[in-house]
């Protein structure tokens, strides 16, 4: 069962990846990057260890998510 729920994490994570990548609409390449990193929390958490899970989820996934919105806001302010 876990094996499965890393390899169901790992394609979710990939298929993440590639639309943050390969998306023409800003807004949707910060969000799946932050899926991504959230994938990436919950695979570190599988691997029992929760303080990086915790670090990589608050971190990683929000902080950064957050940071990212912020600043195309400021831009698109700055030019509109």
């Amino acid at each position: 069962m876990l094996i499965f729920l890393a390899i169901v994490l790992g394609i979710a994570s990939m298929v993440g990846a590639y639309f943050a990548v390969h998306s023409n609409k800003l807004t949707v390449a910060i969000i799946a990057t932050g899926i991504v990193s959230m994938m990436a929390s919950v695979m570190f958490l599988l691997l029992a260890a929760p303080d990086v899970a915790m670090t990589e989820a608050s971190i990683g996934s929000a902080l950064t998510t957050a940071i990212f919105f912020f600043t195309l806001n400021k831009i698109r302010q700055t030019n509109g």
